[in-house]
């Protein structure tokens, strides 16, 4: 039986593909998201509370090396397979080349179900891989267009729009609050949210079942080859994230975390940022792809895919 967990994300797949009129109000679904960034980082600085060291250096810059690299293999190979133009092209490679939060926390949830040991700094890793992919998806899409593209209008440098980012704020600051306070100090309020966390992700991930359900609506027959694309590149993109985590030397709940981060697609934060900094880019496109196919690609699948890749390294 699949975790009970995915069962939720499963449901609100055939609610939504049966076109039920069960919602998730807007507010709410902020509300759990709010909760579930917050969770994931408070977690993640709990582990490390006490437990930094100088090794964490190497490996901070280990992973924004997979950020920056990822996407600039993944250009070429969407200009010429998926014949996309270079404002697409440049958007996809900043959506696949950042990470989705919810295959994170899906991926957290399946290893310590299984009692894997895990690191405090996987969390770390969902916020060092996003910013460095989001700027090189950009400055690719600003080199191949020569300096005629039109550039963010909001007046607000992308490093900063991209680091302000709700999401990046809720996980940096609960990371900073674990390793403040650790897990006992501030128990009074850690407690209740770690331990409403599959809680919260199962509430998630129904809303999340209904949102991918409404977006494969919108495929068409034209749309084969960013299928193609969004279903073969989580295993490809999978390994590069599992060869780093064996080279470090991680746990095993890690590396398999860390393979999960780099096979997932962004749906939160690279569409914020590619829709002001490439307006020419169909962010619908890069949405199809990353929400209706990869992300229930590795909930249902992938992360128990890559716990055998990781069997076979």
């Amino acid at each position: 039986m699949p975790d009970i967990i995915v069962m939720f994300f499963l449901l609100g797949v055939i609610a939504g593909t049966l076109r039920s009129d069960l919602t998730i109000p807007k507010a709410a679904y902020d509300i759990l998201s709010l909760l579930l960034m917050l969770t994931i980082g408070l977690k993640g600085g709990m582990a490390l509370h006490g437990n930094l060291h100088w090794g964490l250096v190497t490996q901070v810059l280990a992973i924004m090396a997979l950020g920056f690299v990822i996407p600039l293999v993944l250009f070429p190979m969407l200009r010429h397979l998926v014949k996309l133009n270079v404002a697409d092209a440049a958007s996809f490679c900043a959506h696949y080349g950042s990470v989705s939060a919810g295959t994170f926390a899906v991926a957290l949830a399946w290893v310590e179900s299984r009692g894997m040991a895990t690191g405090g700094q996987v969390t770390l890793y969902l916020v060092l891989l996003e910013l460095p992919a989001i700027l090189t998806g950009l400055w690719l899409y600003r080199r191949y267009t020569r300096g005629t593209a039109q550039t963010n209008t909001s007046g607000t440098p992308l490093w900063q729009e991209t680091l302000t980012n709700r999401s990046v704020v809720l996980l940096v600051g609960g990371v900073v609050i674990g390793i403040l306070y650790g897990p006992d100090q501030g128990d009074g309020v850690t407690a209740p949210l770690t331990g409403a966390f599959s809680l919260v992700l199962s509430l998630f991930l129904l809303e999340m079942g209904l949102v991918a359900a409404e977006t494969l609506r919108k495929i068409q027959l034209r749309h084969w080859r960013l299928i193609v694309f969004a279903l073969c590149m989580p295993p490809i993109l999978s390994l590069p994230g599992l060869v780093t985590g064996v080279w470090l030397g991680l746990e095993p709940g890690t590396i398999v975390i860390l393979g999960a981060l780099t096979a997932s697609a962004s749906y939160i934060a690279a569409p914020v940022a590619v829709r002001h900094a490439i307006p020419e880019a169909d962010i619908g496109l890069a949405m199809l792809a990353s929400l209706g196919v990869t992300f229930p690609f590795n909930v249902l699948i992938g992360i128990g895919l890559y716990s055998y890749f990781l069997e076979l390294l």
